[in-house]
């Protein structure tokens, strides 16, 4: 028996996929509040003296011929009164309780009644009370139902639902088997691995056994990705870990672990893997209304899912957008809510950050509660301390709040008159504001959340009772914005900090998380690892701390693969590109230019801190340099454009060609121009993020801290830039070109200490020197 191969799921999910039914309906049913329920769970708990166990831990195993199938959950309470059990499975609502009866909904009853099941197995127990208690939010009630049931009848139930079930768990324990298989024959999908790829392999693996977290600073060209996911799958064979997340900032980096995954099953992997794409743009309507009314894949979607579900799995092992959409137009299912549903049966999952770590939308199948023996691997890490800065603030503007105030007036006076508070109290802060037009409090002010809170309510009774139309729209969008901003609240620490600012016509509040790392560290408990990695991961110890991470932490700095020979490092630093000294750079940055791409015809890209300052040259060079193709990048460019734009760097070039753009843009990172399309990379300044109130608030934060807040704003997450920038350049072994970094700050030992090893020796040029400098490396390099 302990030789048996054992598929486990949850009460919870075994209860919704077994029973499930009926339509998606997204129409507003009452906020879930789900950053009050583990409060009110609290409460309820607390709420008896003596004889009550909460979250209690419950597991029962069936055994069946060929597999274990383990069952297991948190049971809200076990009340022990008067020689009865009771087990105690709560509920938050917003409903009337008067609406509430044993009827309401049978998914808790079949929850709770699991549970009871398991506990009387355990305890020997005859009958046992199952207790549901429903907790209306709004108007602090409870409801209690009681029902005995006898042994016989909690086990005739949990067997029912346990083989019903069995096809899915031997479909699993079969797949199992095969895929292990098969990865215990897997071999690297190459013939040989480059330099620094097994060591970067080597440590990934040892990571997930050792159940550590990992930083990896891996350059281009050694293949991070394949390093990265063919140990985790050789771990996976060996049961250090039962799911695999590879998370991306862009879609770009996405399509790179699907090729990956592609390669290794042309060598004979056996895993599925979804690529999960945003609702947006995978619905297969103009609008994303779910409703059954709305949308045919909505309505009766839960009674065809699991059909579907059973359908593709059966069928095929890469789970891409277009074949999820093939299965879901076959079987007449939501795609993104089949999706997500793939997500338990696939092996690897390919999605964004934000489905793992955004307290908004993270996938809380997995992170909920205690999380599972997952792997999170972290591509383009240095991206996640921005994104999730992001996704752990909230603000709120004022403007909304007097729209709609207005537009309420006739519909409920007495949300007008709410909103007409929360207008007032930020028309208050705006007047706190003074010259500087904002002001910082270390903590928020307790008096609009009170007021959130009571126009949630109140808007909550509203939406209910109305269905559309454009107040319905508006009042839900801002009540969305509030219960995002109520649900950061509850994490606000004192890595937190509030800021009010007023514009010309506005006020805007804002909870501000300055240091990530907890709120990341908390999530990556719930996992059994997980490795960051990156070609711009410098420094460690910055990225390391504010990502999360510990002294216990592993951490690998690898070599460039590629020969330092087949790239010239240039340093300009005889200019300064600081804000007050642009205006007389642009005539010298553009003759620099003109002599780097002059030497060897070729395309060529010039990076810059700003679009402002970029246009400025570009206009400068092409009045001097009239009969070069020079193509600048816009704001705001479409799909279309941006890859209009990259068609200019065209193979095998007669003649030069040069991209104008921004530093950090969309161009800096993620496209792979190799061989000759891409000869040479100009780097126009230190990269520094533009001073704004928000880069002033994290370094004073991180001077006190760490004594480090001028480069935890300013100085690491520029050169950063700079780094991706100068990336773009050598992407295989036979790349060659020039590198030429533009400002005096350049020289100085802080900014040195952040360049890469690969980057020495470089060479100091100036105007009278470049010329030769460069004709000598492509006379170096070029055959006679």
């Amino acid at each position: 028996m302990d030789n048996q191969m054992e598929v486990k799921i949850s009460v919870r999910d075994l209860v919704e996929f077994i029973l499930r039914s009926g339509s998606i309906d997204s129409s507003f049913i009452g906020s879930n509040r789900a950053v009050e329920g583990t409060r009110i769970h609290q409460k309820i708990q607390r709420s008896f003296k003596e004889g009550y166990e909460s979250e209690v831990v419950l597991k029962y195993t069936v055994n069946y011929k060929d597999f274990l199938l383990t069952v297991e959950g948190r049971a809200d309470g076990i009340i022990h009164q008067n020689d009865m059990v009771i087990i105690d499975e709560i509920k938050t609502t917003t409903a009337p309780l008067e609406m509430i009866d044993e009827h309401f909904n049978p998914l808790h009853w079949a929850q709770a009644k699991c549970y009871a099941y398991i506990y009387a197995e355990q305890y020997h127990i005859e009958d046992t009370n199952v207790r549901l208690t429903y907790y209306q939010l709004d108007l602090d009630e409870i409801k209690y139902i009681d029902k005995c049931f006898s042994f016989d009848e909690l086990r005739t139930f949990f067997q029912t639902i346990t083989d019903e079930y069995y096809k899915w768990a031997k479909k699993t324990f079969d797949w199992n088997v095969e895929k292990i298989a098969a990865i215990k024959d897997l071999k690297f999908p190459y013939e040989d691995y480059r330099k620094g790829q097994r060591e970067m392999a080597v440590a990934v693996y040892k990571t997930i056994e050792n159940e550590k977290k990992l930083f990896a600073q891996a350059p281009t060209g050694i293949g991070k990705t394949i390093s990265a996911i063919f140990p985790a799958i050789k771990a996976m064979g060996e049961g250090h870990t039962s799911k695999i997340f590879y998370l991306t900032a862009k879609t770009i980096t996405r399509t790179a672990a699907q090729d990956a995954f592609s390669i290794m099953r042309e060598k004979g992997l056996k895993l599925k893997y979804i690529i999960l794409t945003a609702k947006e743009k995978i619905c297969f309507n103009g609008e994303t209304i779910c409703t059954p009314e709305e949308c045919i894949y909505a309505s009766g979607h839960f009674d065809r899912v699991n059909a579907a579900i059973d359908d593709i799995l059966s069928n095929e092992d890469e789970l891409s957008r277009e074949i999820i959409e093939e299965y879901a137009k076959k079987h007449k299912v939501c795609p993104f809510e089949f999706s997500l549903d793939l997500t338990l049966w696939a092996d690897a999952i390919i999605c964004d950050y934000n489905y793992v770590f955004d307290p908004s939308v993270y996938l809380k199948r997995f992170f909920m509660d205690r999380g599972g023996d997952y792997t999170v691997l972290i591509d383009e890490a240095h991206n996640l301390v921005d994104r999730s800065r992001e996704m752990f603030s909230a603000e709120l503007y004022k403007r909304p709040f007097l729209d709609l105030k207005r537009m309420m007036k006739e519909e409920s006076p007495k949300i007008s008159k709410e909103l007409g508070k929360i207008n007032k109290f930020m028309l208050d802060m705006g007047k706190l504001c003074g010259e500087n037009g904002y002001f910082i409090v270390k903590e928020p002010h307790e008096k609009i959340y009170a007021l959130l809170k009571t126009f949630m309510h109140l808007s909550e009774e509203y939406l209910l009772k109305h269905k559309d139309g454009e107040v319905y729209e508006k009042l839900l969008q801002l009540y969305f914005d509030c219960v995002s901003f109520t649900r950061i609240w509850e994490l606000y620490d004192e890595r937190y900090t509030t800021y009010v600012e007023k514009t010309d016509d506005d006020v805007k509040i804002k909870l501000f998380c300055l240091d990530p790392s907890y709120q990341l560290r908390e999530v990556l408990k719930k996992c059994r690892a997980s490795v960051f990695f990156s070609a711009t991961l410098l420094p460690m110890d910055y990225h390391r701390n504010i990502l999360g991470g510990s002294e216990e932490d592993y951490g690998i700095y690898l070599d460039s693969p590629f020969s330092i020979d087949n790239r010239r490092i240039l340093i300009a630093d005889n200019i300064s590109t600081r804000y007050r000294d642009r205006e007389q750079s642009y005539g010298v940055i553009a003759d620099y230019i003109k002599a780097v791409i002059s030497a060897k015809a070729g395309n060529y890209m010039v990076f810059f801190p700003s679009y402002q300052y970029m246009d400025a040259v570009y206009d400068v060079f092409i009045e001097r340099y009239s009969g070069i193709n020079a193509y600048a990048q816009l704001p705001g460019m479409t799909e279309k454009e941006r890859e209009k734009f990259l068609e200019f760097f065209r193979p095998n070039p007669e003649e030069s060609g040069i991209g104008f753009c921004v530093l950090g843009g969309i161009y800096s990172e993620g496209i792979d121009l190799k061989y000759d399309r891409l000869i040479g990379v100009i780097i126009v300044g230190v990269g520094l993020p533009q001073i704004c109130l928000e880069r002033n608030i994290i370094r004073e934060y991180f001077e006190k801290s760490q004594n480090l807040g001028y480069a935890y704003a300013y100085m690491y997450p520029g050169m950063n830039k700079v780094l991706q920038a100068a990336g773009r350049l050598i992407r295989s072994e036979e790349d060659k070109g020039i590198i030429l970094l533009i400002d005096d700050r350049f020289k100085y030992q802080s900014y040195q200490r952040l360049f890469p090893k690969e980057w020495f020796p470089y060479m100091r040029v100036n105007e009278l020197n470049i010329d030769r400098c460069i004709k000598n490396f492509w006379r170096e390099k070029l055959p006679d």
